[in-house]
């Protein structure tokens, strides 16, 4: 019933993000998470499995003016790059329609929902939504070097917390899923000398 539902969703792609798109299906529908939603589950779902998407990657590229930064000094939090060859491992939710309104408000700043291939450790694969802020998006900041990353997170904080929470538990939640992804570890590794630097005596 998953399936029919998203591929009823995929022939309309240009209607995903309308206003009442998603209230307007019947049955339930596989959400992929890779960032915050791996931590923050503030939402129902009825079966949560590991997953992956294929030829994405995960990347701090974009901007948070909401929840882990201000409109004055935007936080960095992940998005999904293409990347073929690459694969992005996270956590798939099975949702009814109705939780999108809350995802949507949640995920409103430079967030759109798109159709994907989701692929479970068993080898199953089934189409799912997947929340993707691309290059297009105002609140993009795109590329730089990880220890530039670590130190605009260390400096960041929002209504929702600081940036450097949002990194620390999205590396804790990977772990806990026995995902790896490096560039996250990276980061997570340089945000720790922030801060540890931060609060040596002068």
């Amino acid at each position: 019933m998953a399936g029919e539902c998203i591929n009823a969703m995929s022939a309309e792609l240009s209607n995903l993000n309308a206003p009442g798109a998603a209230a307007a299906g019947r049955c339930a529908v596989w959400l992929f998470a890779y960032g915050s939603l791996l931590f923050k589950i503030d939402f129902p779902f009825i079966e949560r499995r590991a997953a992956s998407v294929l030829h994405w990657q995960r990347r701090f590229w974009q901007g948070s003016h909401d929840h882990r930064g201000t409109p004055e000094a935007p936080g960095r939090v992940v998005t999904l790059v293409r990347q073929p060859g690459q694969r992005c491992e996270g956590v798939a939710y099975l949702v009814e329609p109705a939780v999108f309104a809350h995802l949507d408000h949640r995920e409103r700043n430079g967030y759109s929902r798109v159709a994907e291939a989701l692929h479970f450790d068993d080898a199953e694969a089934v189409e799912g939504v997947v929340y993707i802020a691309d290059e297009r998006n105002e609140a993009f900041l795109g590329p730089a070097p990880e220890a530039e990353i670590a130190r605009h997170i260390a400096r960041c904080s929002g209504p929702s917390g600081p940036n450097g929470d949002y990194l620390l538990g999205l590396a804790q939640a990977l772990r806990e899923l026995c995902a790896h992804d490096a560039h996250v570890f990276a980061l997570e590794r340089l945000l720790q000398q922030e801060l540890s630097n931060a609060m040596a005596p002068a």
